[in-house]
């Protein structure tokens, strides 16, 4: 019966003069995230997105639920300017939504104003068309109807619909520059980079492994994660894996103890920023929320961030532990995250890490080993992994 999605991008129309770059790169987005599926029309007009669909129609759908920058999208009917042809479409939707009968009522819109009637001159017509033509089982409900049929005139045609479904919504991947993500392998890191490309960044990861200390089923992990995020993308996800055993050795023989969390962290940034530059990448992302652990106090993350000149976004800055889990069950990573793996920021734990370092103690306890040269022995020793979602 639907021949034709309608996609609405919200946010994106209040772009100005920069809405169609926002709007050719989600165009691009959703001919990339159907390209497995049979070629089809994808074409923008004014304020709406038009896709033509077909036998495929649940594969289309389920598709572009996970594109950024859809904020909605209704299956609709096409018709003319012509009247009889809108309310017949209209009589369609109706019977399609409440095939039993039950109430509803009529929304119209005319974007294009050398359309002779006024929206509601439209829904009045339309509705009094219905009436005619259906039984004692239907009924009008203005204020909380089971189906509303809606009416949009556009300049290329009318379109009836009565389904509205949810989108990924936030702003396409990729129009907002390339960031890199510290990537653990724990719970809040892959939401942290799902937050970065629903506000349109495009995505590289970096984590950390520290054989043996860390064994390959930890990596795994990480690979998986980054298959889930490859496939909220929209393309594949840059994995850089440094090798950091012989770093944090050192850290723990030369360093206090209670400084270890800290100089550890100074050094993972001070990595993930040159990775960054080798990349282009505008910025940090981290899953780091504010107080819940030691080196996530404001004292610790000053001193981290003292390191760096990148700007590092922290996404789950305010949230809870139970705001961030929720947000992991819902985008599919939580059971990834809970799998029995270390990653290198479990092991070295000190019984009483440092809550309030200072940065004159913390460059102290770095001068106490060359961790300039260890640097770069990490810096030379990245494996890089291109991760998609058949990978």
């Amino acid at each position: 019966m639907y021949k034709l999605l309608l996609v609405r991008y919200g946010e994106l129309g209040l772009k100005g003069k920069n809405r169609n770059q926002f709007i050719n790169c989600l165009v691009k987005n959703i001919k990339t995230a159907l390209s497995d599926l049979p070629p089809r029309r994808v074409e923008s007009t004014w304020g709406r997105i038009l896709i033509e669909v077909g036998d495929d129609f649940d594969l289309v759908v389920q598709a572009l639920s996970q594109v950024f920058g859809i904020y909605s999208f209704s299956p609709v009917l096409e018709a003319s300017w012509q009247m009889e042809a809108i309310f017949e479409a209209a009589l369609q939707v109706l019977l399609d939504a409440l095939p039993a009968g039950g109430s509803f009522k009529v929304e119209s819109r005319r974007s294009d104003k050398n359309f002779p009637l006024e929206s509601p001159e439209i829904s009045r017509r339309a509705a009094s068309y219905l009436f005619d033509r259906i039984g004692e089982e239907y009924r009008a409900d203005m204020h909380h109807p089971e189906a509303t049929v809606n009416i949009e005139i556009r300049t290329e045609g009318a379109y009836v619909y009565g389904q509205s479904l949810p989108g990924a919504k936030g702003l396409p991947v990729g129009c907002g520059g390339r960031v890199m993500l510290l990537l653990s392998g724990g719970i809040d890191s892959p939401v942290a980079g799902w937050m970065a490309m629903k506000r349109g960044a495009a995505l590289e990861a970096v984590h950390f492994h520290s054989f043996p200390f860390t064994g390959e089923k930890s990596k795994e992990k990480v690979i998986d994660l980054c298959r889930l995020l490859s496939r909220r993308q929209g393309a594949p996800v840059k994995l850089h894996v440094v090798h950091f055993t012989e770093m944090q050795k050192a850290i723990h023989e030369h360093c206090r103890e209670e400084y270890g969390i800290t100089i550890m962290r100074r050094m993972m940034f001070r990595i993930a920023e040159k990775i960054a530059r080798r990349r282009s990448a505008l910025a940090l992302y981290t899953g780091e929320s504010l107080g819940q652990v030691a080196s996530q106090t404001l004292e610790s993350m000053s001193v981290i961030n003292d390191v760096v000149k990148l700007p590092v976004l922290r996404p789950l800055v305010g949230l809870d532990k139970e705001e961030i889990i929720k947000i992991a069950q819902q985008i599919g990573s939580f059971e990834t995250s809970i799998l029995p793996y270390e990653d290198c920021c479990t092991i070295f734990l000190p019984n009483y890490p440092k809550i309030r370092p200072r940065i004159n103690e913390t460059e102290a306890e770095e001068a106490k080993f060359d961790w300039e040269e260890l640097l770069k022995d990490c810096l030379g020793n990245i494996e890089t992994l291109v991760i998609g979602v058949r990978d």
